[in-house]
């Protein structure tokens, strides 16, 4: 099979980040067993009882190697905008297939499958590791499963193996990107009709929190010791959403609730930051709740790894990047770097599709890596 067949197959699973990914996990599984793999899975419940699935494979024996890094649960597809056929149907035309996942990242894990059934039956001198996590989409939770909990994983690390995570990138080098921090901060009233005093409405906490907050973020916005030129843009580029789940005008807010984020880079004072939020809250007497923490990713761009991933990519210098991926929660992997098929600007799109010559190229990018760090 190619890359066209695996993520042909891959986008037919609705593995959307809200549900069960315990069929595609099924797949990955099946594929890697058939490919001479030894797996492993890493499962848990989610906080919506939900059971997820990890898997990690490894092929190979002794010290080094190559380890890839992807992830099956995609976005939401409400806004899927083809109406010749649906988000889980791929399709092949003019050039791209289209359907979700297609570029983030279900085509690039299939890039890394199609380059290792090229290998047939050939003995390996250094170990290819896959891992397959969930919950990317939200907060890491699989990648983090697995650098806590699997065998495979802690052999990798202790073997000193490289390793790439395969989002999009259109197979550029990234050698750093920013983290990502989620907070939710919640005030709780009482409803009750607004022409009586028998109720209390949770906005009037919530704007004095909201006040500061916007002094925090105005400051890392202008203060330059809150800047990474390395990144564009430069700033951690804090962002909210504000919801009082109200529409009646004459009733008073029983809970009004912000949530937000921001994204950090290297050499961000993340402890500062929550702090000064957690003071605010206290402050104006409203819940604050940190629901996700990723650090950032950074790797020397100029590393004999990073070096050999641009001669065999034929791509340009490293680069850093503004998104997030799981590189953030493998810190324990010197030589790592992020490398995919596809373009993040096709992420996440109502119309979501990759290149096929994305697809033929990441194999073969692929093809080239696990040669210089396997064979």
């Amino acid at each position: 099979m190619n890359a066209i067949d695996y993520a042909s197959e891959m986008i037919r699973f609705d593995s959307r980040w809200y549900l069960t990914n315990s069929e595609i996990g099924d797949y990955v599984e099946a594929v890697l067993q058939r490919l001479q793999f030894e797996t492993e899975r890493i499962e848990y419940t989610d906080e919506d009882g939900l059971r997820k699935v990890n898997v990690i494979g490894r092929r190979g024996s002794g010290s080094g190697g190559l380890a890839y890094f992807g992830h099956t649960d995609v976005v939401t597809t409400a806004d899927w905008a083809i109406v010749e056929h649906g988000p889980f149907e791929p399709v092949v035309r003019d050039g791209r297939l289209y359907g979700r996942g297609s570029t983030d990242m279900k085509g690039s894990i299939a890039c890394m499958l199609a380059a290792v059934e090229a290998l047939g039956d050939q003995d390996l001198e250094h170990p290819i590791y896959l891992s397959c996590s969930s919950d990317e989409e939200v907060n890491h939770r699989g990648a983090i499963e697995i650098a806590d909990r699997s065998t495979i994983y802690r052999e990798l690390v202790d073997g000193g193996a490289c390793g790439i995570v395969g989002e999009p990138t259109r197979l550029n080098v990234v050698y750093a990107h920013k983290g990502g921090v989620r907070i939710t901060v919640t005030s709780r009233g009482k409803a009750a009709h607004s022409s009586t005093r028998e109720g209390l409405n949770a906005n009037w906490a919530m704007i004095p929190f909201l006040a500061e907050l916007k002094v925090i973020r105005d400051e890392t916005e202008t203060d330059r010791r809150w800047m990474d030129e390395e990144f564009d843009p430069p700033t951690i580029c804090l962002n909210l959403t504000v919801n009082d789940f109200t529409k009646a005008v004459n009733v008073t807010v029983p809970k009004s609730e912000c949530r937000f984020g921001f994204r950090p880079m290297p050499h961000t004072d993340i402890e500062e930051l929550l702090e000064r939020i957690r003071a605010a809250a206290e402050r104006a007497g409203v819940e604050c709740l940190v629901e996700n923490q990723n650090p950032a990713f950074h790797r020397d761009p100029t590393s004999p790894f990073m070096r050999s991933c641009v001669e065999l990519s034929g791509s340009a210098p490293p680069a850093s990047v503004a998104y997030g991926t799981e590189a953030s929660n493998f810190p324990h992997i010197r030589d790592l770097a992020v490398i995919g098929p596809g373009d993040i600007a096709q992420a996440h799109k109502s119309d979501e599709w990759i290149d096929l010559e994305q697809l033929e190229s990441g194999t073969r990018v692929y093809g080239e890596l696990i040669g210089r760090h396997c064979l």
